[in-house]
Order: structure tokens, then sequence, then C-alpha cells
């Protein structure tokens, strides 16, 4: 599994040549079942990360360009009066396949952004009274622009809570931006890109990820974290249980990652910044004052909590 693994992620690498945690980040949602959420300014390679793993897996991939006139039925499919049967066929939409890239989701409406909350949360679709289940592998791969730009909606706390982890690019090393100008890697080797896993080893790496084990001191040491977010003085909304669920699927799956069956406490806190950052309110985010940043106040709660021995 190992092996598989260092496979895929040379084959993003390959094509995606900026930040290589980056690549973890995503590799840990795809074996946790979660969906990612990357937000950085244009330019800095969103897309060519979530697409180099669609192509890195021999699954079904369908992207979709989110904008303000998108309706909902666009993503999720529609019923079509079938005059030679007298009955409604049901055309899926996009959102039926195994891999899902969202480009720009904030520059949806928020009516199409919920569009997308029972396929993330439940694993199917509803429509016309009807529920569709999703085929697995089912992953979501957003990308959206800061919400200072022009022209995007931000997304709304429910939204951002189906997001197993929200990450930040950055700009890449000078390095590497040279390696991009020379190779051009969007025009050439994205394309040409061929699958190291398929489906079923997906769902088989899921499957290990699910049965590592978490010793109950970790287990406390997650809901001490949890509990100290909602105690906070500079937090309006701390981590939810949903939100610890999901720090100790991603701890699971950082432990696979690093060859293990069994959680160490770092797979916790490398972990909290991107699982829990986007699902807590700062006071100072609602009233729009100056005051203490989620990932600031996240760092303090890390340094403040023991980890277990």
């Amino acid at each position: 599994m190992t092996t598989l693994l260092d496979r895929l992620h040379a084959n993003i690498g390959a094509v995606f040549l900026g930040n290589p945690g980056a690549i973890d980040r995503v590799m840990t949602c795809l074996l946790a079942r979660g969906h990612v959420l990357i937000e950085d300014v244009p330019g800095v390679g969103k897309t060519i990360l979530a697409t180099a793993l669609a192509r890195s897996i021999d699954c079904r991939f369908a992207r979709a360009q989110l904008t303000p006139d998108l309706l909902p039925t666009d993503l999720l499919g529609v019923s079509i009066y079938n005059q030679q049967s007298g009955q409604f066929d049901f055309k899926p939409g996009p959102i039926f396949t195994n891999i899902f890239l969202a480009d720009e989701i904030n520059r949806a409406s928020p009516r199409t952004q919920s569009a997308l909350l029972e396929a993330m949360s439940e694993g199917a679709v509803s429509t016309d009274g009807i529920t569709r289940r999703l085929d697995q592998p089912f992953m979501v791969v957003a990308t959206q622009n800061p919400h200072e730009f022009e022209g995007t909606f931000p997304l709304p706390e429910n939204q951002l809570d189906r997001f197993l982890m929200r990450i930040h690019l950055g700009y890449p090393s000078p390095e590497a931006e040279a390696r991009v100008l020379d190779l051009r890697p969007a025009t050439g080797r994205l394309h040409e890109m061929s699958p190291v896993i398929n489906a079923a080893e997906v769902l088989e790496l899921q499957q290990r990820t699910d049965g590592v084990r978490i010793e109950q001191s970790l287990v406390d040491y997650i809901v001490t974290l949890a509990t100290s977010t909602r105690q906070h003085d500079d937090l309006r909304i701390g981590v939810s249980p949903r939100g610890a669920l999901a720090l100790a699927q991603a701890a699971r799956a950082t432990a696979v990652l690093s060859g293990r069956d069994y959680c160490v406490p770092e797979d916790i806190t490398t972990n909290i910044l991107p699982v829990c950052a986007h699902r807590v309110v700062t006071k100072s985010h609602l009233y729009n004052g100056e005051g203490a940043t989620a990932e600031r106040v996240l760092e303090e709660v890390v340094e403040r909590v023991a980890v277990p021995g």
C-alpha cells in the first residue's frame, strides 16, 4: 500500500510543482472519504492540483466551472419527458461521478452552492422526490478565490463544514516556479497523465484508514481540543462534534500515509488547522473588527492542551 501511495504522490507531483505538502493534504482527504476546499489567489495551481489528482485515479471525473448563472439542475441533473414512453427520464448531471471538481465554487449563487450539500454529506442526490445514490469513491475538490475578490459569494458555515479540509497553496519557491516556466506542465504533462491507481484500490485504502487504531488517550485529546475551542473567549463558534470526527478521520489517514496502522499525537496536531480553522467563527469575524484569527486561536489551544504521553 505504501508503494501505491508513493506512486500516487509522485504522479501528482510530476504535474503540480508547487507546495508538496498540499499533495499530502488532498491524499489525506481522499483516504478519509473527505472533500477538500483549495482556497488561494488565482494562478497558483489550484485547478492543476485537483485535475492531477483526478487523472491519477482510474475512475470517472467531471468538472464544472461555477458561475453566478449556474442552476442547481446544471449540477444535479434534470428529468426530461420522453414522448415515446410517456414517462420522465432522468438525465444525471456532472455530480454523478467519482471525483467532482467544482472550480471557483464561491462564484456560484448560494442556491447552487447548497445543491451540493446532500451529495457531500450523504453521498446521494434527491430530485423529483427520488433519492439517487452516488457511486463510491466520491470526492468533491472545490477551488475558490479569497472572499475579497469581486463577484464571489462567501460559503456559509454549514457548507464549509462539509469540507474535511480547507487548504492554501501559497506561491511556489523560486526554484519550483522556474521549473513551471521551463516545463509548462498545464499545457503538456497534465494532458498526458496516466492513472496509477484504480477505484477499487482507493476503496481498499479507505477501508484500511477506517481500521487505524486511535488509543483512548488520543480520543480524549481530540475531545479536549474541541471543548477548549467552544470555551475560548475569542470564538463565537467552536469545533463541533462533526469537526472532532473529521479530525480523528484525518489523523487515521495521516497514519496510513506514514505507513502505520495506529495514530500518534502528531497525526492530530498537524491536521488541526486545515481541518478545523474553517469550522470555527471568531468574534472579530462576526463584527468586522480586528482581532484573533481562527488559525491563531487554534494554535493557542494546541499549546495549552497537554499532549498525551
